[in-house]
């Protein structure tokens, strides 16, 4: 019986097609390259250009993944991944940054 309290129950991550996770992916790699650029010259070096640039790669990849998946709960669950994965590698260039400052 599905429960639509429970967690891995919600719409969201059930009958979507996708489309939703795909734009706030986008919304979330464009707000965190634009929390690295700035970064760029600061030290150590290259670590917020890495950032952003696997931040990128992969939204690329969950744009991949979107039109090469079939639709269900696989799908949705890797998009929702890589919406973590991007906010993490964001937040992991800052903080290397920032320790460093």
């Amino acid at each position: 019986m599905i429960d639509p309290t429970r967690q891995r129950d919600q719409p969201a991550l059930t009958t979507s097609s996708g489309l939703i996770w795909v734009i706030m992916g986008g919304l979330l790699a464009a707000i965190s390259v634009g929390v690295l650029i700035p970064l760029f010259g600061s030290p150590p070096r290259g670590v917020a250009i890495t950032a952003a640039i696997v931040v990128a790669v992969i939204y690329l990849g969950m744009l991949a993944v979107r039109f090469a998946v079939r639709p269900g709960r696989r799908r949705l669950a890797v998009l929702a991944g890589g919406m973590i994965t991007i906010a993490a590698v964001a937040l992991v260039g800052v903080l290397l940054v920032a320790i460093n400052a």
